[in-house]
């Protein structure tokens, strides 16, 4: 499930394979840009806000999008076979090296390069953001302290609190934090929230296997997240799962209810 960490592992592959190359072939399948060519602009790199990605070009022209639920970038050696189908493709990218195809991507636009920030202008910190400090941790705690009874699950997810977090990491930080995903944010080490935030995804942002427990073996990587049918690791209890939020727009919710006491649905 593509969430912060994803996003910039994603740019980083990006931008190895493609950055400081001219396109050969450069198409974008969106009926709004289905008459773009990128061909013979140079890729300078790219650059992630988020879960935002932005791909960027010579002469002020940047490729912003979405992997969503679903997106994917697949780098491989020019005229490769694509893993997924064909109308799944939503831009193909193409060097004398490297051939880059996004999947399923949302989202997508072109926009100046030097007016990237307002498209994310509305986020809070981002959580990877190289240069974070103190600035952006207070930031991130004002944000988050706001609305005291908003449920720590559920402020958690909202990117304009802290921008990166999904639900795998919501599932994970409320376990470290030894709270049920519906306490309230005024019950919870908001701090330590933050702090928690940041360092999970800086220590997954480069590794494909995620993992929060520090164990990397099979079914020890994290703690409650996909253990439908596997014990807690701590205290050997039933991890529960159920769903968070209000539909359309609920998302499934793993917690352990003897190690994360606090309100329940």
């Amino acid at each position: 499930m593509p969430e912060g960490d994803t996003v910039y592992r994603t740019a980083a592959r990006l931008t190895e394979a493609l950055a400081g190359q001219v396109l050969a072939r450069g198409e974008l399948r969106h009926p709004r840009l289905s008459t773009v060519d990128l061909a013979r602009r140079e890729v300078t790199g790219a650059r992630t806000v988020g879960k935002h990605l932005f791909l960027r070009f010579d002469r002020n022209l940047s490729f912003h999008h979405h992997l969503g639920m679903d997106g994917l970038w697949q780098i491989t050696a020019p005229r490769a076979r694509w893993r997924r189908a064909v109308h799944q493709a939503r831009a193909v990218l193409t060097t004398a090296d490297h051939q880059a195809v996004g999947f399923l991507l949302v989202e997508m636009s072109l926009v100046p390069t030097t007016e990237e920030d307002r498209l994310v202008a509305h986020l809070g910190p981002d959580l990877l953001d190289p240069s974070w400090g103190a600035e952006h941790a207070a930031s991130a705690l004002a944000r988050l302290t706001a609305d005291p009874a908003r449920e720590i699950g559920d402020a958690l997810l909202d990117q304009r609190v802290m921008a990166g977090v999904g639900n795998v990491f919501k599932a994970e930080i409320c376990f470290l934090l030894g709270a049920s995903p519906w306490t309230p944010v005024s019950d919870v080490d908001c701090p330590r929230a933050v702090s928690l935030s940041r360092e999970l995804l800086d220590r997954n942002k480069m590794s494909v296997d995620r993992i929060t427990t520090g164990d990397a073996r099979r079914d020890r990587q994290l703690w409650v997240y996909g253990r439908r049918t596997s014990p807690c690791l701590v205290c050997g209890g039933h991890v529960v799962t159920t769903t968070q939020g209000e539909a359309p727009r609920e998302r499934v919710a793993y917690y352990c209810p003897h190690c994360q006491p606090g309100p329940t649905p």
